[in-house]
């Protein structure tokens, strides 16, 4: 076995771990991230608003993935719709 198949064979309960916290919390993740959104919007005097609205939406959807990885794509029930 090569040091990837390691590294991937202990990573594995870890990236398990990780899904099922995403899929348990993704709301609140996400209402972080839109907080957090709001205020850079808001420091930066709106300058960078176009930037700040793809890099959340981009955060949002690699969370998505991540909680439904083994879902086979899903939506979870507990997670509320996102908004643009």
């Amino acid at each position: 076995m090569g040091l990837m198949d390691n590294l991937k064979a202990k990573l594995e309960p870890a990236k398990d771990k990780v899904s099922g916290l995403a899929q348990q919390h993704g709301h609140k993740v996400a209402h972080g991230l839109d907080k957090a959104a709001k205020v850079v919007d808001e420091k930066t005097k709106h300058k960078y608003s176009d930037k700040i609205q793809t890099g959340t939406g981009k955060a949002k959807d690699a969370m998505d993935r991540l909680a439904h990885k083994d879902g086979g794509g899903a939506a979870s029930p507990s997670a509320p719709p996102r908004t643009p």
